[in-house]
């Protein structure tokens, strides 16, 4: 049997008394590692980080907790090469792919690093000035932002176990909050290997950063008002966890990311062959193939002019016919695989039932896998889909299949995409393409209600723009409606969801001290 991966709750390191979740190698199919939490004392272990690692932590000021950030990312640099190997073995990325999970993660916190450094020696932090309640301003109200006193749950998702850590732990820890983190189990290693390190590096006060790896069984139990969750994944567990007592009757603070039908929109006026449609092509094709198409923010519909339908699809078509399909250790290969065999079924059943309602413009199938046996290993090509009545076919708005699948869909006047683009019902993202300032400028402010970010972009920005999917820590991530109402990052306003806000109504004197 594989190696047990250990838990580390309650400031020790932990076995659980269970046999074990297998992780396999997605292409390979040989088994990894093991996981399980069965028998732990979770009630035991959040009170342990919400007392002793919540009090630690809150003792220092931004500027402190700043500095444990820039530790962490060191050390984290100084294992970036074992984690592309864990990476590649257990999610089945190619190095390109495993640098956006594992780079990424480590550029954010090195962001919040920053960030907090400019916080500077203080405990608490002034939301807004002071206002008076007494006409001659010797009467108060100042509101403050100060740490929650509790844990930060995450329940995060298989597609970024590096990203998805440090995207929310660096905002967390920043803030004065310990953490608890439960990663997805297929993919489980790399998050529990670099938690493990950054605790075995002694760089944090005991129990500020926890991993509890398995089942999430009795977590949410465990929970109390003034800890705060935060959830990655399928609106369907989404709606479990809405539902649990902690948050319904505790209102325990919750933000959620689930289910998203992003859109690429390329606007009227393009001809095919220009800068802007070349440039929705090349982003199509790229977000389609990118970590095998298993990224929240990736392009699922594609939407443009009737007139250049069939321009598009071809287009798109001959970028990813060059896309090769296989093992990620393999030199030549382009797009690794799936990350399991339950996600490889799920990708089949939601691939198949799109097609009952749009045609196969690039067959997925016709790519010859590179080094994989097909029998075993979790690899699909990149279908791109086209249905030519996109008013009538619900589905393609509907069903999010996580992988290497879009749908090209045209539409007949600017008015008309933007009701298409809206039947998504919220996403996380869409990016505009086009030439015209005024046309981007007006689309983008239409779009920005039912999206977390809209990312324009213009022949001037070719070289420049960050992508479509990138997640950048400047920028809100998140979105409304069935995005999950959620949002994450933003620069400092992701320290808000760790804060507490209170008016202090106060004579001026108390006010000063305050400041």
């Amino acid at each position: 049997m594989s190696e047990l991966l250990l838990n580390h709750l309650a400031g020790r390191p932990q076995a659980g008394s269970g046999p074990g979740t297998a992780l396999s190698d997605p292409v390979l199919g040989t088994e990894l590692a093991r996981v399980d939490a069965t028998g732990l004392d979770l009630r035991e272990g959040f009170a342990f980080v919400r007392e002793q690692a919540g009090a630690a932590l809150r003792a220092m000021t931004y500027a402190q907790r700043a500095a444990l950030l820039a530790s962490i990312v060191k050390v984290l640099q100084a294992n970036r090469d074992r984690y592309f190997e864990i990476s590649t073995a257990n999610s089945g990325t190619v190095k390109n792919d495993t640098a956006i999970d594992v780079d990424g993660g480590i550029y954010t916190l090195g962001f919040y690093a920053k960030l907090g450094a400019g916080l500077g020696e203080r405990r608490h932090l002034l939301d807004g000035e002071a206002v008076a309640l007494a006409r001659d301003g010797s009467f108060q109200s100042q509101h403050l932002l100060v740490p929650t006193r509790g844990v930060a749950l995450f329940i995060n998702a298989f597609n970024f176990p590096a990203w998805g850590l440090w995207e929310k732990a660096g905002p967390a820890l920043l803030s004065g909050v310990p953490v608890i983190v439960k990663p997805a189990t297929a993919t489980a290693w790399l998050t529990q290997r670099m938690v493990m390190d950054v605790i075995d590096a002694g760089i944090l006060p005991a129990g500020a950063l926890s991993v509890v790896c398995g089942s999430s069984a009795g977590l949410l139990d465990a929970l109390q008002p003034f800890d705060v969750v935060s959830f990655t994944g399928s609106a369907d567990t989404a709606a479990i966890l809405r539902s649990h007592p902690a948050i319904v009757r505790g209102a325990t603070r919750i933000n959620i990311e689930a289910d998203s039908v992003n859109s690429a929109l390329l606007l009227p006026g393009e001809a095919p062959g220009s800068d802007a449609f070349e440039l929705l092509v090349k982003e199509a094709a790229r977000e389609m193939t990118q970590k095998a198409g298993q990224k929240c923010t990736a392009i699922r519909r594609i939407f443009v002019p009737e007139a250049l339908y069939g321009a598009a699809a071809e287009a798109i078509s001959a970028r990813l016919a060059k896309t090769t399909v296989g093992n990620p250790r393999n030199e030549g290969v382009r797009m690794g695989s799936l990350v399991s065999r339950a996600q490889l079924a799920a990708v089949r059943e939601g691939l198949a039932m799109l097609q009952r309602h749009a045609q196969v413009l690039h067959e997925g199938a016709a790519h010859a896998l590179v080094d994989a046996d097909p029998a075993v290993a979790c690899c699909v090509g990149p279908t791109l889909l086209g249905a030519r009545d996109p008013d009538s076919t619900r589905a393609v708005h509907d069903v999010e299949v996580f992988g290497p699948v879009a749908t090209l869909l045209p539409y007949r006047d600017a008015a008309h995409a933007l009701a298409l683009v809206r039947r998504g019902q919220g996403s996380l993202v869409c990016s505009v393409y086009g030439s015209d300032p005024a046309a981007l400028g007006a689309a983008a402010r239409e779009l920005a209600d039912s999206h977390g970010r809209v990312h324009v972009v213009a022949p001037e920005v070719a070289a420049s723009h960050t992508g479509h999917g990138n997640v950048m820590p400047q920028s809100l991530h998140g979105g409304p409606g069935r995005a999950g109402g959620g949002e994450e990052l933003g620069g400092a306003r992701a320290l808000n969801f760790y804060h507490r806000r209170a008016a202090v109504q106060a004579g001026a004197g108390v006010q000063s001290t305050l400041a």
